[in-house]
């Protein structure tokens, strides 16, 4: 990583932020991120501070001395655009995603739209707002399906369906997180996540749960979750899969850090489900595992997303 080459010094970040936690359905998880990653900065003797955000920020932000922003905040109000631009207006540097970037990778549909325009594989979907939705959703698309808040991350809010009444229960209770749900064709095989850092695909780790599929508590809580590194794919496929998701990086124009969800079929073609633009940094986190397999350890990644605020934005 050119980025960890010539490291600059830590007191060249100046005086950073690290704003975590939030009002989102995902704030345990990013007190959680925030907390470990605050850790690592002071330990690489960066001069950080934490925000556990709240309705103070503007406060903080005008009182406080903020060089740049290291964002760790997940879900709503942190990960879609919303504090990207409060911080540019702020005239604050901050890790990660842009404003556009960040918007689109939170919503599921515009995601799955630019990469459908684009060619690119993800599963037939459809959006739900009434029941008739739903009947319409089981003909169109036929059963198993997944349900999904667009605006949600962590799994939450997730279900899969084998039938209508298991389908309409599902959209009933993903529209209290959400007032837009979509439906998804379950793709029957693994499932795979692929970290992108600054530009460059680090290796892909293969997913196993005893669970229904990689839901919360498989992400944050159980045990018997498998994490595989490598993924145990042949050569070719791990490439074909790494290109993928350099592409759908690109589609959706992140930068910095992100990663991306990936299922495999029977036939063993490639769909992609989502991005995350600010992934979890937990000591259960993807991320974190997978920049460990390319070499780097904890403060090593952390330095390397801190740094990338340096840059000029496009």
């Amino acid at each position: 990583m050119t980025a960890l080459q010539s490291p600059r010094d830590a007191r060249a970040f100046g005086r950073v932020a690290v704003l975590f936690g939030g009002l989102s359905a995902e704030r345990e998880i990013s007190l959680k991120s925030g907390q470990a990653v605050l850790a690592a900065l002071l330990a690489a003797d960066v001069d950080a501070f934490g925000i556990d955000v709240g309705k103070d920020l503007l406060a903080r932000l005008a009182t406080e001395r903020i060089d740049r922003a290291f964002i760790v905040l997940h879900g709503r109000g942190g990960e879609d655009g919303s504090m990207q631009g409060l911080l540019e207006c702020a005239g604050i540097p901050y890790t990660g995603s842009g404003v556009l970037a960040s918007a689109l990778a939170m919503d599921k549909l515009r995601t799955k739209q630019i990469w459908q325009n684009l060619g690119l594989p993800t599963p037939r979907h459809a959006v739900l707002a009434t029941e008739d939705d739903c009947h319409a959703a089981a003909q169109v698309l036929g059963f198993p399906l997944i349900v999904k808040p667009v605006h949600e991350g962590s799994s939450i809010g997730m279900a899969k369906v084998g039938d209508v009444a298991q389908l309409i229960a599902a959209w009933r209770s993903a529209s209290a997180y959400d007032s837009q749900v979509l439906v998804e064709q379950w793709i029957h095989g693994p499932e795979f996540t692929v970290s992108m850092l600054l530009g460059e695909i680090l290796p892909p780790i293969g997913l196993g749960t005893p669970h229904v599929f990689y839901d919360y508590d498989a992400k944050y809580m159980a045990a018997d979750t498998q994490y595989r590194i490598p993924c145990g794919l042949d050569e070719a496929k791990e490439r074909e899969l790494k290109s993928l998701s350099a592409q759908a990086c690109s589609a959706i124009g992140v930068s910095g850090w992100a990663r991306v969800d990936v299922m495999q079929d029977a036939q063993g073609r490639f769909w992609l489900l989502e991005i995350n633009t600010v992934p979890g940094m937990t000591d259960h986190s993807l991320v974190p595992m997978a920049a460990k397999a390319a070499g780097l350890d904890f403060q090593q990644l952390v330095l390397a997303i801190l740094e990338d605020s340096c840059k000029e934005r496009a």
